[in-house]
């Protein structure tokens, strides 16, 4: 699972911000003192810093990524390779 997310980031980001405003949307939604539109402010506001948090935590795993030469070695062995470009010898 954690090699999947640190391979699709961006797309973790937008199903946490989709499941956040969701979620947010449905919990605002059971409180019936409030305006409609305060309820979708406060929805926005919810994912927002959930999203914020995840692109925080993106940062943290490539940083760690690149700190550690696990992708650099990755990417060496994916373009790199003399067997990947035979007609070049």
């Amino acid at each position: 699972m954690r090699e999947w997310v640190v391979d699709h980031k961006l797309r973790t980001v937008g199903c946490l911000w989709l499941g956040g405003l969701a979620s947010s949307f449905a919990y605002n939604w059971t409180q019936p003192n409030m305006k409609t539109s305060v309820k979708i402010i406060h929805a926005r506001l919810h994912a927002q810093a959930l999203t914020l948090a995840a692109l925080a935590g993106a940062a943290v795993v490539e940083y760690y990524d690149h700190r550690s030469g696990v992708k650099a070695d990755k990417y060496a062995k994916q373009y790199f390779t003399m067997d990947a470009h035979p007609q070049k010898d």
